[in-house]
C-alpha cells in the first residue's frame, strides 16, 4: 500500500471511531476528515469541495424546504390524521403502515425524495399518536431503500447493473424484474424492524421545557374559550356589509370580542379554493358571506346576529377548508393563525396596571392587543371585562399578532408574558395554503417519476415554488427548515469516497476478496460479492460502489461459468441495503437530526437489519436466478 492509501484508510478509521463514539458532532468529523485528506495531498482543493456542489447535496437542501412547506401549511397534519385513523393507537400498526406506504412510494420516486415528502408527515403522525418520532423516522428511511428494489427506476444501483448487463450483451432487465426481490426485502425488513425497534429512542431527550408556558390548546381549554366561541355569517342583505369594525364598535354595544374573520378566496379554481384568515382589526371591512368569529355569551351573540341580520351558525356547522372541518381543529388553533395568536400574561408586583379598569388599561392603544379573559385565583372572568378592575396576581389571556405579543414580552415593567411568542407562532400552520403545498408536492413527484427534467431541477423548482407561493413565509424561514448538519455531513463525506477510489483502496479490497473466494464455488462467491458491496457502501456512495463492483461481479461469474444475474443483483441489493451508517445514504442522513439519533442507533438497528437482509438475499437470489 502506498502513502496516500494508508492516509485515506487511517482517516476513514478515525472518522468511523468518532462517529461511533458520538462525542464529536458528525458534521465536524466530516470536515475534519476532509481537511486531513487535503493537507495530506490526497485530495485537491477542487476535489475536496466538490461534495458541496454535488447534485445530491443541492437536492437535499431543496427537499428540506419542500418538507418545511408541507409541514408549515398543515398538509402533513392532514395526511397524518388520515394515516392515524387507519393505524389507530397501535404502535405496531403505525410502524407497518408507515413502512408499507413509504416502500410503495419509493418504488417510483428516489429514496431521498420519498423521505423528504414523508418525513414531515411522519413527524406529525408521531406527535398526534404521542410517540417519539424516533420510533418511526429510521424505519421510514430504511423503508424508502427497501421499496427502491421494487422497480427498475427505484434506485440508481438498479440502473447501473442493467447498463452493465446490456453492455456485456445480456438481455435488458424490465421495469418489474426487480419486483420479486423487492417484495422479499420489504417483508423481511418490516418483520425485522418489529423486533429491532426496541433499540430506537423511546423518550424525548431533555424532557419538556418547563419555561415554555402552556400550549395554545392548553390555554384555550384553561380559559374555556371554545364554550364562548361562536360564528356568524354575513348575509347578502346584512346591515353591517361594507362597514369597518371601528364604525360598528361591537364590543361597546354588545360586550363581544371579534376574534377573526374568514373569507373565501380563489373561487374560480375549485382545487385551490381556500379560506383567508384575517385578524379582526379596527379597519377590517365586513363583506358578504364573511364568517365572523366572536367571543362572548350566547345571549349577546344572538342579539348581535338579530340586530344586523346575521346567520348564527351552529357550533358544529361544516366550514370546509381543503376537506378539513373546523371541529377537527385543536381548541387553540381556532384562536391562532400564522400572524395572530394568544398568550397568557402575569401582572408584575409593581405594575402600573394594578387597580385600573380593563377599559383604561391601554392594552389596545399601546400594544394593539385584546384581553380575552382574566384568571383570578380559581375564577375565570370572560364577560364584561371592560368594567373589571385588574388586581395583583391576575393572569390575563390576550390576543394579537405574534409580533405585538413579542413586543409586549419585551416590555416587562407591567406584565410578564408566559411562554415564547415567536416559537409558538412557528407552530401554527397556514392551513389555507395546504392545497397549494399539495399541488407543488404532486408536481415534484410527477417530475421525478417522468424524468422530464433532472431530479435536482424538479426538487429545486418545487422548493422555489413553496417560497414564492407562500407555503414557506419567506427565505429566512426557508433557510431555517434546512438541517445544515446533515448537509455538511454528506457534502464532507462525498469527497472522502473520491479519495477511496483515487488511491486504489476500493479496488484493492474488492479484487483481493473476490479472487480469494473464487475457488470455493458460486455460492461462496455470491456471499463475497454481497459482503464486499455492503461493506464498501458504508464508506462510499451506493452508486459509486455499484459502478466499481458490477464489472468485477460480472467477470467473476463468467470465470465460474455461472449465471451473472444473481451476482449483479447481489451488488444492487448490497449497495441499496446499507443501514449501518448515517452517511451511507441521503435518507439515513435526512432523518438523523429529526429522530435525535446517534451513530450507535444505526449500529444497533441498521447493522442487524443489513445483516438480516443479506442472509435472506443469499438464500433467495439463487432460487430466483439459478446459477
Amino acid at each position: 500500500m502506498n502513502g496516500p492509501m494508508i492516509l485515506t484508510l487511517a482517516t476513514l478509521g478515525a472518522a468511523s471511531i468518532l462517529f461511533v463514539s458520538g462525542k464529536v458532532r458528525s458534521d465536524l468529523v466530516a470536515i475534519g476528515a476532509l481537511l486531513a485528506l487535503m493537507l495530506g495531498g490526497v485530495l485537491t482543493a477542487e476535489e475536496a469541495l466538490s461534495g458541496f456542489s454535488n447534485s445530491v447535496v443541492i437536492m437535499m437542501i431543496g427537499l428540506f424546504v419542500v418538507g418545511g412547506g408541507i409541514f408549515h401549511t398543515g398538509l402533513a397534519k392532514l395526511v397524518s390524521s388520515k394515516l392515524l385513523q387507519l393505524g389507530g393507537a397501535s404502535d405496531t400498526r403505525l410502524l407497518i403502515m408507515v413502512m408499507l406506504v413509504t416502500s410503495l412510494i419509493g418504488a417510483f420516486v428516489s429514496n431521498t425524495g420519498t423521505v423528504a415528502v414523508m418525513m414531515p408527515i411522519v413527524v406529525s403522525l408521531a406527535m398526534s399518536a404521542r410517540i417519539n418520532p424516533g420510533q418511526l423516522l429510521m424505519p421510514l428511511a430504511f423503508a424508502s431503500s427497501l421499496g427502491g428494489m421494487l422497480t427498475l427506476i427505484g434506485t440508481a444501483p438498479n440502473l447501473v447493473i442493467t447498463k452493465t448487463l446490456v453492455s456485456a450483451g445480456y438481455e435488458k432487465l424490465s421495469f418489474f424484474s426487480f419486483t420479486p426481490i423487492g417484495v422479499v426485502c420489504i417483508i423481511a425488513g418490516i418483520l425485522a424492524m418489529l423486533f429491532l425497534r426496541r433499540f430506537l429512542p423511546k423518550e424525548e431527550e431533555g424532557g419538556k421545557d418547563k419555561q415554555s408556558g402552556r400550549s395554545l390548546e392548553e390555554l384555550a381549554q384553561k380559559y374555556q374559550l371554545t364554550q364562548n366561541l361562536y360564528r356568524v355569517q354575513v348575509a347578502s342583505d346584512s346591515a353591517i356589509r361594507s362597514k369597518t369594525l371601528r364604525e360598528l364598535d361591537i364590543p361597546a354595544q354588545f360586550g363581544l370580542n371579534i376574534i377573526e374573520i374568514r373569507r373565501k378566496i380563489s373561487a374560480k379554481n375549485q382545487f385551490f379554493k381556500t379560506i383567508n384568515q384575517e385578524i379582526a382589526g379596527p379597519d377590517t371591512m365586513i363583506e358578504s358571506e364573511d364568517i365572523v368569529y366572536v367571543n362572548g355569551s350566547f345571549e349577546q351573540v344572538r342579539q348581535f346576529a338579530d340586530q344586523y341580520g346575521l346567520i348564527l351558525l351552529d357550533q358544529h356547522a361544516v366550514e370546509r377548508r381543503f376537506d378539513v372541518q373546523v371541529e377537527e381543529q385543536q381548541d387553540g388553533e381556532q384562536y391562532a393563525t400564522r400572524d395572530v395568536g394568544i398568550a397568557e400574561v402575569m401582572l408584575t408586583p409593581n405594575s402600573s396596571l394594578i387597580g385600573r379598569f380593563v377599559k383604561h388599561s391601554g392594552f389596545r392603544e399601546k400594544y394593539r392587543i385584546n384581553i380575552l379573559g382574566i384568571q383570578r385565583k380559581e375564577q375565570y372572568l370572560l364577560h364584561h371585562l371592560k368594567e373589571e378592575k385588574m388586581r395583583f396576581g391576575d393572569a390575563l389571556l390576550v390576543q394579537g399578532t405574534w409580533q405585538d405579543i413579542a413586543l409586549l414580552a419585551a416590555d416587562q415593567s407591567d406584565v410578564v408574558v408566559v411562554g415564547q411568542p415567536i416559537e409558538e407562532s412557528s407552530k401554527v400552520t397556514m392551513d389555507q395554503k395546504a392545497p397549494i403545498a399539495a399541488g407543488v408536492m404532486l408536481l415534484m413527484v410527477l417530475l421525478l417519476v417522468t424524468e422530464i427534467v433532472p431530479a435536482v431541477v424538479a426538487v429545486m423548482t418545487a422548493a422555489v415554488l413553496m417560497v414564492v407561493l407562500g407555503c414557506v413565509r419567506n427565505m429566512e424561514e426557508a433557510y431555517k427548515t434546512v438541517n445544515w448538519e446533515s448537509i455538511v455531513l454528506i457534502g464532507g463525506m462525498i469527497p472522502v469516497s473520491i479519495a477511496v477510489e483515487k488511491t486504489g483502496a476500493a479496488g484493492l479490497l474488492s479484487d483481493g476478496l473476490v479472487s480469494a473466494l473464487g475457488s470455493y464455488g458460486p455460492l461462496v462467491m455470491l456471499i463475497g460479492v454481497y459482503l464486499t458491496t455492503s461493506i464498501m457502501t458504508m464508506f462510499i456512495s451506493n452508486t459509486a460502489s455499484t459502478v466499481l463492483l458490477a464489472p468485477i461481479a460480472l467477470s467473476a461469474a463468467i470465470q465460474l461459468d455461472a449465471n451473472p444475474f444473481p451476482f449483479l443483483f447481489a451488488v444492487a441489493v448490497g449497495a441499496s441495503m446499507c443501514f449501518a451508517s448515517p452517511f451511507s445514504t441521503p435518507p439515513n442522513a435526512l432523518v438523523m437530526s429529526a429522530g435525535r439519533y446517534r451513530f450507535s442507533h444505526y449500529l444497533k438497528v441498521g447493522l442487524p437489519l443489513q445483516m438480516i437482509i443479506g442472509v435472506v438475499m443469499i438464500a433467495v437470489l439463487p432460487l430466483l436466478f439459478p446459477f
